[in-house]
């Protein structure tokens, strides 16, 4: 079976941020000394071979970039100063791209410009839509006590956020779909469904604890594995709360909403205990982004690691947005705590501004997308593997009697 050559693949790769890939001369040392790499998926050197022929159809099959955790053990060893950790995290760029369907993520990934204005029309169209809403409800208003829920409607914002959620749901389910598809190939259909769900465990352990990132046995790796488990765990703690649970959490007896957005209209500003299980997934939330986003942050300015020596401008961003969220979220808990009225509201409307921006660009199309693309493919892999060797003993089985003949 041929493949058709893209003479334009490098070219369009470096609007990714691909920079050294041509100097590779295929040693192989980056492979050979990869904790990662396994006989049936090896990397990086296949990855950067397919780059440097032009070989868009077999990078757009290739789980490979999602099997890297990008430890930059190949970057330093190189010989070439080839830089193949990059040219990996490139490709998961390029992928992500290439499985969204509806063209944003490419655009977001290439054009900076662009990438600024998204997050700016979206964060302003926000900002003026609750100031539109809070004005209509003017008279409503709680000016003596801090009650978000005065100003903006606890059965509005429950209304919007399900919304939202099921708009993203939509957009990264497609397009995940589309990344099994073609990591898949033909197993897609040969593949038994109960195998699939066999694995599901592993798949829920893979995302929650990121445990692969732990294979990279390079000095540092476990400091940067923390760090990127402290963003994960922070964020989607906080997430679960604000967006799967909003409904509250009926086994605990708590009211998320209420919780979240002020209690006078539970009868007057409630005392809540430090230890109540809300507050403490708040706090843990961020503490656990602001370390991890600081850590990336330090890092990449000082570029002492291969891994922090390029950053594109979606990183940035994605810290950026990261860290407002964080910081404006613990700022509406100490208007809470303090009452203070105005302070308050004005806060809320600028952590809406930083945090749906967030999470309409970052969810589907950008970074949080790669959280549901790795593991995902890891679990594919696995099902592969056990399919792929079943069939093989179904084979020796059926010549066994032959052989003894």
């Amino acid at each position: 079976m041929s493949n058709r050559v893209d003479l334009n693949l490098i070219r369009e790769l470096e609007e990714f941020g691909l920079k050294d890939a041509g100097k590779c001369y295929n040693c192989g040392n980056c492979t050979a000394i990869c904790d990662l790499s396994t006989p049936e998926n090896p990397f990086p050197r296949k990855m950067v071979r397919y780059v440097q022929l032009g070989q868009k159809e077999l990078i757009l099959k290739s789980p490979e970039p999602w099997l890297c955790y990008y430890c930059g053990d190949c970057s330093i060893r190189c010989p070439r100063e080839a830089d193949p950790g990059e040219t990996m995290m490139v490709l998961r760029r390029y992928l992500t791209s290439l499985y969204d369907w509806t063209g944003f993520s490419k655009r977001f990934y290439t054009s900076e410009k662009f990438e600024e204005l998204a997050v700016g029309v979206i964060g302003g169209l926000v900002g003026l839509g609750m100031i539109i809403w809070a004005i209509a409800n003017w008279s409503g208003i709680n000016w003596a006590h801090a009650d978000v829920s005065s100003v903006w409607s606890t059965e509005g914002i429950e209304k919007a956020d399900l919304a939202m959620a099921g708009i993203l749901s939509f957009f990264l389910l497609t397009n995940l779909y589309r990344c099994v598809k073609l990591v898949m190939g033909d197993y897609i259909k040969k593949v038994p469904l109960r195998m699939y769900w066999e694995e599901v465990k592993y798949l829920l352990v893979q995302f929650a604890t990121q445990k692969q990132f732990d294979g990279c046995k390079t000095k540092g790796n476990r400091q940067r594995w923390i760090a990127h488990l402290a963003i994960m765990t922070g964020y989607a703690s906080i997430f679960l709360l604000v967006v799967v649970f909003i409904n509250g959490l009926p086994f605990m007896g708590i009211d998320v909403l209420k919780f979240q957005r002020g209690w006078a209209s539970m009868g007057g500003r409630a005392e809540i205990s430090i230890f109540n299980p809300l507050r403490l997934i708040g706090y843990y939330s961020f503490f656990a982004i602001m370390y991890g986003t600081t850590y990336v942050i330090i890092s990449r300015l000082k570029k002492t690691q291969p891994q922090f020596k390029n950053t594109h401008s979606t990183d940035w961003m994605f810290l950026i947005l990261l860290q407002a969220t964080a910081i404006t979220g613990i700022f509406i808990n100490l208007g809470h705590i303090f009452d203070w009225v105005f302070f308050t509201y004005a806060i809320y409307v600028i952590h809406m501004m930083v945090a749906i921006p967030m999470l309409v660009l970052e969810v589907p199309f950008a970074k949080w997308a790669h959280l549901a693309y790795r593991p995902v493919v890891l679990m594919l892999m696995k099902v592969k593997g056990k399919f792929i060797a079943q069939q093989e003993q179904a084979k020796e089985a059926v010549l066994a009697p032959e052989v003894a003949v």
